[in-house]
């Protein structure tokens, strides 16, 4: 299995600035940093860092005032307040979940982590979804490109391999300037020793009942050890 050192160098950190100032006339490619999605107007426009430290002042500034600017703008909501896309390309209010507790996943199927954690997710619904527990699983191709498919194969590789009777939803990015509202709220309101970035696939988020984040945990926590914490929201 994939660890998630070796494929750290895709994540997003600060290295990448670093990385940028010792070599100032190289053009970042997308598929080697996630510095944002692959459609961020940084890479399509080519723009190639002439002066290391004018240029990494800039894109680092401009960065952080977005960053900022979400996050002030996500404080105060709750899961309920944002819509989304499923799998199928159809508009989903997530207030529909309103009640329940849910928890939230950037899945990629072609990830060292892929089968463990698609195994234990479709266990633990099974077990839970009569009791009001959801997950939602949102596809995300920024780390490493582990999720190249379009909508149609994902959910082909979920449900046919995996059994996954789950909510799934459309691709989106979890960072960057593209970053889905829904992930600048799970992030902006949860913090933590992680940061404002998620840091690779199978990234999870537990909201309780009302729709707050109460809990996140790193790539690398199984859903079964998740399990005792659910129970207790489910509990409450």
């Amino acid at each position: 299995m994939a660890t998630i050192a070796s494929c750290s160098i895709c994540s997003l950190s600060s290295n990448t600035q670093t990385i940028l100032a010792r070599n100032p006339t190289q053009i970042v490619h997308p598929t080697r940093f996630s510095v944002g999605s692959s459609g961020s107007g940084f890479f399509q426009n080519g723009l190639s860092l002439k002066s290391s430290s004018t240029s990494c002042q800039v894109v680092k500034k401009s960065q952080s005032c977005c960053v900022s600017a979400r996050a002030r703008a996500a404080t105060g909501k709750t899961l309920y307040d944002f819509n989304v896309k499923d799998i199928d390309g159809k508009d989903v209010n997530l207030s529909k979940y309103k009640g329940k507790v849910a928890l939230i996943v950037n899945v990629a199927s072609r990830c060292g982590l892929t089968t463990s954690n698609y195994s234990e997710l479709s266990h633990i619904y099974e077990k839970y979804k009569t009791q009001g527990f959801e997950i939602l699983a949102f596809p995300c191709n920024q780390f490493g490109g582990q999720e190249p498919g379009s909508n149609t194969e994902i959910k082909q590789f979920a449900c046919t391999r995996f059994k996954a009777d789950f909510p799934i939803f459309d691709k989106v990015d979890v960072n960057g300037p593209w970053t889905a509202p829904v992930y600048q709220f799970l992030k902006s309101t949860s913090g933590g020793f992680l940061g404002d970035l998620v840091k690779w696939n199978f990234e999870k988020f537990l909201v309780d009942k009302n729709g707050k984040v109460v809990e996140r945990y790193p790539p690398t926590t199984s859903p079964f050890q998740i399990e005792k914490d659910i129970q207790k929201l489910l509990a409450a």
